[in-house]
């Protein structure tokens, strides 16, 4: 059995979790609205204030999706209720971020401002200069919308210009040395 597959999701209390045909499922939480289709062939139910997630059998297909759907099912339950977050820094000499209304503007070294409109249901808020905070319920898409911020300018090995992580540790190297 599949060890994450397994464990019981537990439902908090403001917390609604909806499970319809063909496996749609709708969790509505304090921050809002999440809705879903997974795969047909896993069993959902719930039990109490708990979902529990079953495999029809250890087809290996379904054993990959076993986990897979619980994990889906845990990061919508935990998106309602705190939500997700990543945090980007921005490393350079006159490299900055701005913010006019719902658009992230990036100055990093091109001849133009690299301009970039939120997601719906995305808000990045920036932390001084150089510091963006990416925020929102769906990790899928907070996620990805930090990784397109990153690849405007990701970080060069050299000087370390360019958007990181906040986690993320640049790997340098040496420069040309002269005669």
């Amino acid at each position: 059995m599949s060890r994450i597959g397994r464990m019981p999701i537990a439902v908090p209390a403001g917390v609604t979790v909806d499970i319809a045909e063909n496996n749609k499922v709708t969790v509505i939480g304090p921050k809002g609205e999440l809705v879903r289709v997974l795969p047909e062939s896993m069993d959902i139910k719930k039990d109490g204030d708990e979902i529990i997630v079953t495999r029809p059998n250890d087809l290996k297909k379904n054993k990959a999706l076993h986990g897979l759907t619980r994990t889906l099912i845990n990061n919508m339950v935990v998106g309602v209720t705190d939500g997700y977050e990543k945090k980007l820094e921005v490393n350079g000499v006159g490299y900055r971020a701005q913010k006019q209304g719902k658009k992230l503007v990036l100055s990093l070294g091109y001849s133009h401002p690299v301009e970039m409109e939120d997601p719906e249901g995305i808000e990045t808020v920036l932390d001084g200069q150089n510091l963006i905070i990416v925020k929102g319920i769906d990790k899928e898409k907070v996620g990805q919308y930090a990784a397109e911020i990153r690849s405007k300018r990701a970080p060069e090995p050299y000087k370390g210009k360019g958007i990181k992580y906040d986690y993320e540790v640049i790997r340098r190297k040496v420069g040309k040395t002269g005669k």
